[in-house]
């Protein structure tokens, strides 16, 4: 069902692709795929992507900024090789 809502979701035509959490729960291998299809989707269309997730890693594959919330507040903001390298807040260096 997850995989079918992504799909729908990448053949509307859409400015932004908003994907919440699209990744949680699928084995490593299906979770590679799904982030690739999104990559390329990205790539060939220019659309932009709100990514809603927990996953630091599946975050840096596809997004090149960063908003880290924490409690539904703003704790760290900027580019995601920056959050990676030096991250600012405490939250941002636990996920």
């Amino acid at each position: 069902r997850q995989r079918v809502c992504l799909a729908l979701a990448l053949l509307c035509r859409a400015d932004l692709l908003l994907a919440d959490e699209p990744t949680t729960a699928l084995d490593v291998v299906t979770q590679a795929r799904v982030v690739d299809v999104i990559r390329r989707r990205l790539d060939a269309t220019g659309q932009a992507l709100l990514f809603i997730t927990h996953d630091l890693a599946v975050a840096a594959a596809l997004c090149d900024r960063v908003v880290v919330l924490e409690a539904g507040r703003v704790v760290e903001a900027g580019s995601m090789r920056e959050l990676v390298r030096r991250p600012r807040h405490a939250y941002s260096r636990a996920l």
